[in-house]
Formats: structure tokens, C-alpha cells, sequence
């Protein structure tokens, strides 16, 4: 997204030469996916990209405001475009770069020095981390009945054990039961239980540093997968119910009840915001300088305590 903010170029006229400078502001923000290369950085706009430029020249300045030339976490290549390897959460900020080049006049050979200034808004960003909330529904015989609750036992251990091998882990299992009024039919006993499923399970981060220093694709990979096991062992009860049961027991699974919402976290000192960063609505994005995230919600906070002033603080 491209904000043009153009000053007028200011002239100042010496002996034989014009110093042109014309500041153009351009607020570009980039998003880094954390860990990552950024894609090259352009050191001149569209319009200039078409003509000839003569003795061009480029300065990149970082967030610390120093000069990016010779770092060695940076690619700076010949014709001005930068790009950052490896990116880390500490490098999100404003980096600038000015560019100086002449034009030379045909008939009377005057050269004139021109600066323009554009700016990068790099923003380090993480996946958000995967949550699954699944709802199914049973018929029973009686709600007040001792075999709900060793059933809903029963049933939390079946779950387990079905993605145990995934790193994944059932949280927060409940069920209540509830009479429910069909159409054409009487009072039914129901059974409405719910959890979750996320990929943190006892071993995780030991499996994740086996792949990569960013494992959000790793752990959602694996919770995507669990939720599909869980699906297909749900939908699996109706054909058995229809095929392997002459009679019908009293406690069984009701078709199509099942239903899933995915629930995404950021990691601390990263968050959501769907205005400043719509760009990236999707994505937990570093935390701004004045703002901090001490742990796995969606949001960043605004620190009115003390002045922070670096990007993807975790405390205020």
C-alpha cells in the first residue's frame, strides 16, 4: 500500500551547477515473515525506473539510523535494492534510502543534482497459531444417568489417544445435556459436549526444533491434520450405527453434528490489527514501539506506563 507525500523540489543555484532536491516520501509497508528473507527493496520510483539516470548513488539508513552498507545481514546490490536476510523481530522499523543522481542538460552540457528520499516500513510477522473448537452432538437415554458422564470419560480417551501421535491434545472437554423439542417428534435427551484441539502437546517445541527456528507451519500442518482425523472418526459412527449395530445403543452419535471453528493466537510481542495492518490482516504481526503482547492473545496493548521503544515488546 503506497502513500505519496511530494515536496516541490527546492533549486539552489551555484556557478555552473543546480542542486535539486525533491524529497519523496514514499510510505511503503513491507511485512517479513520472521526468519525469512524480505523481497529487494526498490531504491527509485516507476517514473525514474523509465529514464536514464546518471551517476546514480544510494544511501540506505536502518531503524538505529546508521547506514546499512557493509552489514552483514543485508544484500545490497549495485543498482540500490536491498533486501534483509534472516529477518528477526528486532529489525522491524523505518528504513530509508536516498538516492542521488545527475541530469545533464544537451545544449549546454549543465549538470544538475538531484536527491529523492523514499521510505520502507518493514514489519516483522509471524502464521497465527492454530486452535481448533469442535461441537458434536448425542442422544442418550436420560440426562441425569451415571453412564453420560462415564461415556464423555470414554470418549476424551478415544480423542486422545486418535492424535496423540501428531503432538496434538484435547483442552477444555465438557459436555452438558440438555431436552430438545424436534419438529414431529417429542422431548429428546441430548448430550451437547465440545473441546479443543491445538498442537502444544507434551514434546512439541522438542519436535518443532527439529525443523525450523519458525515452526507456526509445522504445528498448524500437524492440527489441521488432527481436526481431519477427529472429522472422519465422527462421521465413521454413522455408518457403523447404520451397519454394525442391529440394536441401537442408548447413547450414540446424532449425524451431521458436527461442527468446527478454527481459533487463532499470536505469539507474545505479536498481534492482530485489521486497520493498521490490513495489508496483513491475517497474520500476527510485531508488535509497534508504544504497544506489547505478554502472551498468546491476538491483540497488542497499548503501554501507558513506560515509553517503549523498540518493536515486539512482550511486558509495559
Amino acid at each position: 500500500r503506497l502513500h505519496w507525500l511530494l515536496h516541490p523540489p527546492v533549486s539552489l543555484r551555484a556557478v555552473n551547477a543546480v542542486i535539486s532536491y525533491s524529497y519523496s516520501y514514499i510510505a511503503v509497508n513491507i511485512y517479513v515473515k520472521i526468519y525469512t528473507s524480505s523481497p529487494f527493496l526498490v531504491c527509485m520510483d516507476l517514473a525514474l525506473s523509465q529514464r536514464e539516470v546518471i551517476d546514480p548513488n544510494y544511501l540506505w539508513i536502518g531503524p538505529d539510523g546508521k547506514n546499512l552498507k557493509g552489514k552483514g545481514y543485508v544484500n545490497l546490490t549495485a543498482t540500490g535494492k536491498l533486501m534483509m536476510k534472516g529477518f528477526k523481530t528486532q529489525m522491524s522499523g523505518s528504513y530509508t534510502c536516498t538516492l542521488s543522481y545527475k541530469t545533464i542538460q544537451t545544449d549546454t552540457q549543465k549538470e544538475t543534482n538531484n536527491f529523492k528520499t523514499y521510505k520502507f516500513m518493514l514489519y516483522a510477522y509471524r502464521e497465527p497459531d492454530y486452535t481448533y473448537q469442535i461441537s458434536v452432538r448425542f442422544t442418550t437415554k436420560e440426562c441425569g444417568i451415571e453412564a453420560n458422564g462415564q461415556f464423555f470419560e470414554e470418549l476424551k480417551k478415544i480423542l486422545g489417544d486418535l492424535i496423540s501421535d501428531l503432538t496434538c491434545q484435547v483442552i477444555e472437554p465438557s459436555y452438558k445435556c440438555h431436552f430438545v423439542k424436534l419438529p414431529k417428534h417429542g422431548l429428546l435427551d441430548e448430550l451437547f459436549v465440545t473441546f479443543k484441539v491445538n498442537p502444544f502437546a507434551p514434546g512439541w517445541e522438542a519436535l518443532c526444533s527439529q525443523f525450523s527456528y519458525d515452526c507456526e507451519d509445522v504445528t498448524n500442518s500437524k492440527v489441521q491434520k488432527a481436526r481431519e482425523l477427529i472429522e472422519e472418526f465422527f462421521h465413521k459412527q454413522t455408518y457403523i450405527l447404520r451397519h454394525e449395530f442391529r440394536n441401537v445403543p442408548a447413547i450414540h452419535y446424532i449425524d451431521h453434528s458436527f461442527e468446527v471453528t478454527r481459533i487463532d493466537s499470536c505469539r507474545p510481542g505479536f498481534g492482530k490489527n485489521d486497520i493498521s495492518h490490513n495489508d496483513c490482516a491475517g497474520c500476527c504481526v510485531v508488535c509497534d514501539r508504544g504497544m506489547y503482547s505478554p502472551n498468546n492473545e491476538v491483540i497488542c496493548r497499548t503501554c501507558r506506563n513506560i515509553r517503549i521503544k523498540h518493536y515486539g515488546a512482550k511486558s509495559c
